[in-house]
């Protein structure tokens, strides 16, 4: 049966693969996002992605690597659900608000905004335990134990510290990242074989990840530092809002500063993108298979 005529899969068997391709991700790359988080939370000059990644092996041990791995991978479905959902609803409304038969690269940029933005609040108090326990300095148990300790200590409200940067994070990441994969689309020769469509999906996914990332890696800074701090009765935070912190960080710290982990987010970006593409079209197989024609 030709592209055209196979009928597109149901939404769960979507959404699965990109749940087990989202967990595949992260179990292989996760590494990279501890140093980064070290990174970003060492204050001054700091140290670099090697010395970083040498430092915490050296001094607590390649298992130090995985810490916090367990809220991300809970974090998986539902913020896939989420971002599907909520891109697939903003991206109707909006068209139907504009009136445009199609998608174009401004309605992609606002559909993607407007879909970061909602992820968001479902990110937070993930993301918060993570912070909390890939912090070298982090006395915690596990993650069961930073939501008791958080609750105890700043209330139910504490998950949710640093939600607002949170919010522009994942706004401007997906943003960068919709926005730009429209425009790469359109630049690329159109691929006659599943072969080409592969390597097209991987250049603008490749490049819009890319492209998210530099415009969120302040934002992320700014986060991490927010999250990693423990609230201190009658002590004013040193950082509280995402665009007085930016502007605190880089006087303080200078603008490289607000790149701090950029290196090993990119570096995670680039092969992360290509075993989610392989799991992806993988277990998407799979489910053809099963279910038959017309699918196949």
């Amino acid at each position: 049966m030709s592209e055209q005529q196979k009928k597109p899969l149901p939404f769960i068997a979507n959404f699965t693969a990109g749940a087990i391709a989202g967990v595949s991700e992260i179990l292989t790359f996760y590494p990279l996002d501890v140093v980064k988080t070290r990174m970003q939370l060492a204050t001054g000059k700091g140290q670099g992605l090697v010395s970083t990644f040498s430092s915490i092996v050296k001094e607590e041990g390649v298992g130090r690597l995985y810490r916090g791995l367990v809220p991300p991978l809970l974090l998986e479905a539902p913020k896939r659900a989420v971002k599907f959902a909520s891109n697939d609803f903003w991206g109707k409304t909006y068209l139907q608000m504009s009136g445009e038969s199609k998608m174009t690269q401004k309605l992609s940029i606002v559909t993607g905004c407007s879909a970061g933005a909602t992820e968001s609040f479902v990110v937070v108090p993930f993301e918060l335990v993570k912070i909390r326990l890939q912090d070298k300095s982090s006395t915690y148990k596990g993650p069961m134990d930073v939501v008791r300790q958080t609750i105890q200590k700043e209330g139910l409200l504490g998950l949710y510290a640093g939600m607002e940067s949170t919010f522009w994070r994942h706004f401007w990441w997906n943003g960068g990242y919709f926005g730009s994969i429209f425009q790469v689309r359109t630049m690329l020769p159109k691929a006659d074989t599943q072969q080409g469509q592969l390597l097209n999906n991987f250049i603008s996914g490749s490049i819009g990840g890319f492209t998210g990332t530099l415009l969120n890696t302040p934002f992320d800074v700014v986060k991490s530092r927010i999250q990693g701090a423990t609230k201190v009765p009658g002590v004013k935070p040193k950082y509280s809002w995402s665009y007085p912190a930016l502007v605190i960080i880089a006087r303080e710290e200078g603008f490289a500063a607000l790149y701090k982990g950029f290196v090993p987010k990119v570096l995670r970006l680039a092969p992360g993108g290509g075993v989610l593409l392989l799991v992806v079209e993988f277990t998407l197989g799979i489910f053809r298979q099963a279910l038959g024609p017309p699918y196949i």
